[in-house]
């Protein structure tokens, strides 16, 4: 609000100026009116202070409520594409990527992902996830491209194309030949395997080397156990001293592999060290868990720690 200026008040006029008055009347007139004079006058703008200037409120801002949902990665028509054609690279492809995918998992932003599907490189079985069916067997299954100590030679075939290119990729940097051990096991091998391992070292041993039926890697068709071949294959028990086996442990994931049992993971996966027995996962799931810093697939992804069956 703007005030307008105040007039001011003209000057008292003096009765001096008047009719001439007697000289003790004149005095006490002048009295008074110094007296007048030196009383404050009041004015105006003494009974209307001036009030200051009103203050705009400044706007409030919006609330912001709530938090944006993050898209659902099995809704991308590439995803849906490559489910229907089981096609694990194009699925894991399809979520962004090997980290993405992992990511997405263990957030539990991927209901179309299971952990439990054999099927999958994504599968894991461990002690407290038994293979569903417990007699799964893999689709097909092709020759492992290596020497073979045992007559299980057999993978599936993305996984034994993968350690081809390993092994040859091992020869090619001075690290030496590789073989396999064993590739595939059936259900019914797995139980004569368990059960020799039962025999010669007891239950508890028996359990922290070798696993039941129903409850291997290799009942998938996804893992191998690799050995030494230069000049002649050794045991797998002396694989990971030697340059072939310090090879693996740095290499192994730019084909597709992990270390599955390693000594620092073994209070999770209950089992002993195995520097020879390789999973394979696919390029870009090896590459997100070794980036990742990750030492076994229950902590890659998120799930707990399976170091005793639970029976």
């Amino acid at each position: 609000m703007t005030l307008m200026p105040q007039p001011r008040h003209a000057a008292p006029r003096s009765p001096i100026s008047g009719p001439a008055l007697p000289v003790g009347l004149a005095v006490t007139a002048v009295g008074i009116l110094l007296s007048i004079a030196a009383a404050p006058v009041a004015t105006s703008a003494q009974k209307e202070p001036t009030l200051p200037e009103p203050v705009v409120v400044a706007e409030v801002p919006e609330v912001q409520v709530g938090a944006t949902t993050a898209a659902d990665p099995c809704s991308e028509p590439a995803v849906l594409e490559a489910i229907a054609v089981a096609d694990d690279a194009a699925i894991i492809a399809g979520f962004g990527g090997g980290a993405s995918f992992q990511a997405a998992v263990v957030a539990g932003n991927a209901p179309c992902i299971s952990l439990d599907d054999p099927a999958h490189v994504w599968v894991v079985v461990n002690k407290a996830r038994p293979l569903n069916p417990v007699d799964f067997a893999p689709a097909s299954l092709v020759d492992i491209p290596l020497q073979m100590t045992t007559r299980s030679g057999q993978a599936r075939a993305d996984a034994a194309a993968a350690v081809g290119q390993m092994a040859a990729a091992a020869v090619a940097e001075g690290a030496g030949e590789i073989g396999a051990n064993n590739g595939y096991r059936s259900y019914d091998l797995q139980v004569s395997t368990h059960a020799s391992h039962v025999r010669n070292s007891g239950q508890a041993e028996a359990d922290a080397a070798s696993a039941r039926a129903g409850h291997s890697e290799h009942q998938t068709g996804l893992a191998m156990d690799v050995v030494a071949c230069s000049p002649s294959c050794g045991e797998i028990g002396a694989f990971g001293a030697t340059p072939q086996g310090a090879w693996v442990a740095e290499n192994a994931w730019e084909y597709g592999f992990i270390v599955r049992y390693e000594d620092v993971g073994s209070g999770i996966t209950g089992y002993k060290p195995e520097p020879w027995h390789l999973r394979y996962l696919g390029p870009e799931l090896a590459a997100a868990y070794h980036h990742g810093g990750f030492h076994t697939l229950e902590e890659f992804f998120g799930l707990p720690a399976a170091p005793d069956y639970a029976h």
